[in-house]
């Protein structure tokens, strides 16, 4: 049986579009040359959660039997590509609080290909992506994370480019020709083509080798079995407050400790405790209850549990005490008042080297779109580290 599959990973609401267009678009191309096809969501019961990670997938197949055989699934083990729309989510994705997290590669077959839209280079992405016993391709397509959600659609070319690099990946699902006629139908302009007939010829899967990448274990637990569970309907309150770290100063409250928030965000607050004045307004607004009180009145973003909103941002009166600044340049999610504690010189060489790295200019604090939102977008070259920017203008 000749079946390909895929899944694009993407951020619920902001780039639900995105997702369905490369999903679908790619199965129309196989229906053009007579292969049966399927798209569906994962997590499409609408409404999405905002950020969470959620997933489009597909399945092509040679004849009606094979795709019924196939279809039958309610998600696939495993597939041939993995299409990621957000580098922030190669630190692992977190649909639901069901199984902890999962590598951006778990189902990525061995030998199968990952595409990541970034601005980074190979060897950076890598070390953000979990270790895995058998080797993968890695292809990236320069440009940030592009904003295409429920109700809004950016018209930048990363769906086309997105498409160009599937089938680079698995020519087998259709022909070149194929897919530029199903972009015309279904995603836009000859631009478009264009610049999915460029990726096509240019990109360069580099191949990851076994232990290549994180190697941290992703946080996993076992659900209780069904006579583990307590009769009816019980929903306990989150208990456990205490003092800043299980000590007697400050303020640390209970957290539930499987659900991690952080794999929803694509930026993370950055403090300046030097220009804090401990006004309580981040402490206050903070929809996820993610700032933990040190012993000394300070506000310190827990970062297990911070979702990115970009809400502290947004109502400190104190100009540039807080700078959300992109996820993907971070490594660690260690406490930022403590390594300000241990060194505050060392600490403000890291916060001005993260911000100068991760800042982009222009991003709405709160639902974190900037640039990919407002209408800018990347072309890509013939030579992909020569990618120039174009405007939305001119992309139509």
């Amino acid at each position: 049986m000749s079946v390909i599959s895929f899944e694009v990973i993407y951020r619920g609401i902001f780039q639900k579009s995105l997702a369905v267009k490369i999903s679908r678009t790619l199965i129309l191309a196989a229906v053009k040359e007579g292969k049966p096809g399927i798209s569906f969501g994962r997590y499409s019961d609408s409404p999405e959660r905002n950020g969470i990670p959620a997933k489009q997938f597909g399945y092509i197949a040679d004849n009606e039997e094979e795709l019924e055989t196939v279809a039958a699934q309610y998600e696939p083990k495993q597939v041939d590509i993995s299409i990621c729309v957000d580098d922030t989510l190669c630190k692992g994705v977190e649909s639901w609080a069901w199984y902890g997290l999962q590598p951006i590669n778990a189902v990525t077959k061995p030998g199968g290909t990952l595409i990541v839209t970034s601005n980074q280079k190979e060897d950076e992405l890598v070390q953000h992506i979990h270790r895995r016993d058998t080797p993968y391709k890695l292809a990236i397509i320069p440009g940030e994370a592009s904003f295409a959600g429920l109700w809004v659609y950016k018209d930048d070319g990363t769906d086309a480019r997105c498409l160009a690099a599937a089938l680079k990946a698995e020519p087998t699902m259709c022909s070149i020709a194929s897919l530029e006629s199903a972009i015309r139908e279904n995603i836009g302009s000859e631009t478009h083509v264009e610049a999915a007939r460029e990726v096509y010829e240019d990109l360069r899967p580099v191949e990851i080798e076994p232990g290549q990448g994180n190697d941290e274990v992703p946080f996993t637990f076992e659900l209780l079995k069904w006579h583990e569970m307590r009769q009816g309907v019980v929903i306990d309150g989150v208990g456990g407050h205490e003092g800043f770290r299980g000590g007697e100063g400050g303020y640390e409250p209970g957290r539930n400790p499987y659900f991690k928030k952080w794999s929803t965000r694509t930026m993370r607050p950055v403090v300046s405790f030097e220009k804090c004045t401990k006004c309580t307004l981040c402490w206050v607004a903070c929809p996820d209850t993610c700032f933990d009180v040190t012993p000394d009145g300070y506000f310190d973003a827990n970062m297990e549990a911070c979702c990115g909103c970009g809400v502290c941002e947004a109502i400190c009166p104190v100009k540039d005490c807080i700078t959300m600044v992109n996820e993907v340049v971070f490594e660690e999610r260690d406490s930022q008042w403590q390594m300000w504690q241990e060194d505050k010189e060392d600490y403000d060489k890291y916060m001005d080297e993260k911000i100068s790295t991760g800042k982009i200019e222009g991003r709405h604090p709160i639902t974190g779109l900037g640039q990919a939102f407002s209408g800018i977008g990347i072309e890509m070259g013939h030579n992909p580290e020569t990618a120039q920017v174009k405007s939305l203008q001119d992309l139509k």
